[in-house]
């Protein structure tokens, strides 16, 4: 089955007209448009409690990690719509200056929004920088929702430090909520957070390749009899096929699972989402949507019926199974303490998601930076087969680390 890039799902969509129904394989965050005739956009995203907060959310959520500057309408067109839900950081392109040019537009807003931003650090000192630096971007008093980004180790991360200086932050009314974002060792993480019985909420990758397993499933239950509230992203669980042009099975699963949401109206990218949504513990999904195409796209999948078959949740099962050696599912634990020498496996897989398949290699770059300057050095000359052998999904590491110095040597 011939993928479709981003660039050419867009103009195959000027060409088309908007109430096509494209049935593509994503590369991206739900790149994919339902009947449009179908959507009515005076409807709103639906809401779902935040954990044991009271405050209610939108289901979907806006991923700020995109250039906002020019999108102050876009920005519009989704708080009409609902998606009230925006979730940024200091790295985001800019994205917090944006939103502090939106809100210098448009004041009123911010009370529509439930604003989240993040801190590369659980260090008092650092996080009350980045809260401030964060606060004046954003032409803010406070933000909803502040967030240590990245978290992989949460009894290390979120000392008693840490929950001090949240309490602290709080009562100067800076923040409403405090938590983390997970993208390796989720399950561990959330288990733990469960534990320490004052985190708020937690953003983690969760996703149909992910949602499965005992311990995703154990790990959701802990957080939800706590009342923690829990976000949702990368759900499209884009795997690394460009890497492997002569993956045959891949081929299979997609057909049949395009073929089967095409019959119901929608696309294998919405059906993504509705299947994350399906699971009443995740508040909300956090997407990036870069056009009114894909916001209108994501705003209808939240919307429609039915619920995912049988059927479909098994041909999702059976193609995560088939392509499972070729997604990286953060189980750092497993592959990272093999290695001779210190090197995040994990995070670099991520690097390699956004540069290969979601064609983002500056922000790939940037997240390399930040883990040591010689990091390409590293990768270059380890030793990555003890890896490969601990890893549950028998992942080829070392090929997969291979393109990532040559794509971004």
């Amino acid at each position: 089955m011939k993928t479709i890039d981003r660039r050419s799902f867009i103009k195959t969509l000027g060409k088309a007209g908007i109430g096509s129904l494209l049935a593509v394989t994503g590369t991206r965050e739900s790149t994919a448009l339902t009947s449009v005739n179908q959507f009515a956009e005076e409807k709103r995203v639906p809401t779902r409690p935040f954990g044991k907060t009271g405050i209610q959310v939108a289901m979907l959520g806006f991923g700020c990690s995109q250039d906002l500057n020019s999108k102050h309408l876009l920005l519009k067109q989704a708080i009409k719509m609902g998606v009230t839900y925006w979730d940024t950081a200091h790295t985001y392109n800019n994205s917090e200056e944006a939103i502090g040019n939106y809100f210098k537009k448009y004041p009123k807003d911010r009370k529509k929004v439930f604003l989240v931003t993040k801190s590369r650090s659980s260090d008092p000192a650092r996080m009350t920088r980045s809260l401030e630096t964060s606060l004046q971007r954003m032409r803010c008093d406070y933000v909803d929702m502040f967030f240590v980004h990245s978290v992989s180790d949460v009894k290390e991360e979120l000392t008693k430090a840490t929950k001090v200086w949240a309490e602290k932050e709080k009562k100067k009314g800076r923040i409403r909520l405090f938590g983390f974002s997970t993208h390796k060792n989720m399950e561990q993480c959330l288990s733990a957070a469960a534990k320490l019985g004052w985190v708020d909420g937690i953003m983690t990758s969760y996703n149909y390749r992910l949602m499965n397993s005992d311990s995703m499933k154990k790990a959701c239950d802990a957080c939800a009899k706590e009342g923690i509230g829990l976000v949702a992203m990368k759900t499209q669980a884009p795997f690394f096929a460009k890497v492997f042009a002569d993956i045959g099975k891949e081929d299979i699963t997609a057909q049949s699972l395009t073929a089967q949401f095409i019959k119901k109206g929608f696309t294998v990218e919405q059906a993504k989402l509705k299947a994350v949504w399906e699971n009443q513990q995740i508040t909300s999904i956090c997407s990036e949507m870069t056009n009114m195409t894909l916001l209108k796209a994501n705003v209808a999948a939240s919307m429609g019926k039915p619920k995912l078959s049988g059927l479909e949740k098994t041909l999702f099962d059976l193609h995560a199974s088939q392509t499972a050696s070729y997604y990286c599912t953060g189980c750092a634990e497993y592959c990272e303490p093999e290695m001779a020498c210190d090197v995040p496996i994990s995070d670099v897989m991520r690097c390699l998601m956004y540069a290969h398949e979601y064609e983002e290699t500056e922000r790939a770059m940037n997240i390399l930076r930040q883990m040591s300057p010689d990091i390409l050095n590293r990768l270059a000359v380890a030793d990555f087969t003890p890896a490969e052998m601990a890893c549950p999904k028998k992942m080829p590491i070392s090929i997969l680390i291979n393109e990532v110095v040559k794509i971004l040597a």
